[in-house]
């Protein structure tokens, strides 16, 4: 071939890579809600938003996001159905999908105003019987939060005001309601996910106390602390031993990243 064909040859060969996909530049397609901070938002601000960021990164891939609100059928609906490559902050060990090693560990807390008297709460107090209580619902017993589960089973509810999980999406960060009404002295206490309580009150005009929620597993069926991590469609086992890899490389930033977040660890992290 002479000096012309061979130009010409490479010359096709570019055209094809461009048509094909940009040179072959990889993209790592995060399902996030659009509205949930301190996880999530459209505008990159969340804690899993940094994350992905992080991740992309040392993955050299392209981060693109598809917007999906975290109700009844996310898992289903995103990454069952290939509409993305992964979740972040997802319970490790779910059975829906296959999951990286945690990268954070955290629990539930009560949440009360500082100039309250409730401090050193426990499920067991006797005075969780005489205060308003607020709690995170999700619609049924079966798909309920595990302090909504102590609650009942100690027969708290007459005084227990329920919040419902996913909220008015309508409004900014709808989950935070339950916090605000702690704030407002709607309610006495709210029982609240840590990483939620702990990104809120530390941005709360109002001063509050956040202290876990124990004993931290109630009844040997609910437990109040999890371990979070990054999950992918269970067959995708390649992109999860890559991310956990990445995690692994970036274990101080991914640290960093949480501590920004005031997100509360338990006792051994």
């Amino acid at each position: 071939m002479d000096g012309r064909g061979s130009v010409a040859v490479k010359a096709l060969v570019l055209a094809a890579a461009i048509l094909l996909g940009g040179c072959g530049e990889r993209a790592f397609t995060v399902c996030a809600d659009p509205n949930n901070m301190p996880f999530s938002n459209q505008r990159g601000e969340g804690l899993e938003n940094k994350l992905a960021e992080l991740v992309a990164r040392d993955l050299d891939a392209e981060l693109r996001y598809v917007w999906w609100s975290q109700r009844r059928g996310w898992m289903r609906e995103t990454l069952g159905a290939g509409k993305c490559d992964a979740w972040m902050g997802v319970p490790s060990g779910l059975e829906t999908l296959s999951t990286t090693r945690p990268y954070y560990r955290s629990g539930y807390v009560f949440v009360s105003r500082r100039d309250s008297p409730l401090a050193g709460l426990t499920l067991d107090d006797p005075r969780l019987r005489d205060v308003d209580i607020g709690v995170q619902l999700a619609g049924d017993d079966g798909a309920n939060p595990p302090p909504a589960a102590a609650l009942t089973r100690r027969g708290l509810t007459a005084r227990t005001r329920g919040f419902t999980l996913y909220g008015d999406n309508r409004e900014a960060d709808p989950a935070a309601d339950v916090i605000r009404a702690v704030e407002r002295g709607e309610v006495d206490v709210a029982m609240a996910w840590g990483p939620l309580a702990g990104w809120h009150a530390s941005r709360s005009r109002v001063p509050l106390r956040l202290e876990a929620v124990t004993p931290w597993m109630d009844e040997d069926r609910w437990p109040m602390v999890f371990d979070i991590s990054v999950g992918v469609a269970k067959d995708n086992q390649e992109l999860r031993r890559e991310i956990d890899d990445s995690l692994a490389r970036n274990r101080s930033a991914v640290a960093r990243i949480v501590q920004a977040f005031h997100v509360p660890l338990p006792p051994g992290g």
